[in-house]
């Protein structure tokens, strides 16, 4: 059972962090379809 719980934990971690990258990644997207959309520059 302690094998398990460990095993769960250390796959938790980069599905949170994949979860966070393409949040991350979908935002940047849309900014940048929106700064093209109105012509304004991302920086």
């Amino acid at each position: 059972m302690n094998a398990i719980i460990l095993t769960a934990y250390i796959l938790a971690w980069p599905v949170l962090s994949l979860g966070i990258l393409a949040l991350l990644i979908v935002s940047l997207v849309r900014d940048i379809r929106h700064s093209r959309k109105t012509g304004e520059e991302m920086l």
